[in-house]
């Protein structure tokens, strides 16, 4: 009898990716056949970089993990999980204080696709404090983020910043 391949989504703004993501990304990946990274294009959300800018920052942070793939999506998750025949919702926790609002979500997720898991992994301490938000006000003001994103990120943020 041959093992089901594990497939498991990654999803969430990543409006920059961080090294707090990388944390999740790299471990993940040593637990699934397949992750997808999947950029969540969020109507509430005011996002600095777009959509398409977000995957290809993704893709040069991930380029060394070939059992990552990056995607998008804008429709539910249980939907786009339906569609790439994934099984397992990876979820970081920096926190506490994140538990509440993940474990509403995984609960709603079960509800709307019992076959869905949601499989919550701790950020590297390091890492807890770390959050998109707090990367862009830091590089708003010409901060340094070189220990919080990949250098193509921090690249990327001074062009935006620049050209606001």
């Amino acid at each position: 009898m041959q093992k089901k391949q594990s497939i498991a989504v990654y999803p969430g703004s990543f409006d920059p990716v961080t090294y707090g993501h990388l944390d999740i990304i790299h471990r993940a990946a040593k637990q699934f056949d397949t992750l997808v990274v999947s950029v969540l294009n969020n109507a509430k959300k005011n996002p600095l970089f777009t959509v398409e800018e977000r995957k290809v920052l993704l893709h040069k942070a991930t380029q060394d993990l070939p059992n990552v793939e990056i995607d998008s999506f804008h429709d539910l998750l249980t939907n786009y999980m339906k569609s790439k025949n994934a099984q397992i919702i990876v979820r970081g926790l920096r926190a506490v204080s994140d538990f509440e609002f993940e474990l509403q979500m995984a609960s709603t997720n079960r509800k709307l696709n019992e076959d869905v898991e949601t499989f919550f992994m701790m950020t590297n301490p390091q890492y807890s404090y770390l959050s998109s938000s707090i990367v862009k006000e830091v590089a708003r003001y010409d901060g340094a983020v070189t220990d919080l994103v990949p250098i193509e990120v921090e690249k990327a943020l001074k062009e935006k910043f620049k050209n606001l």
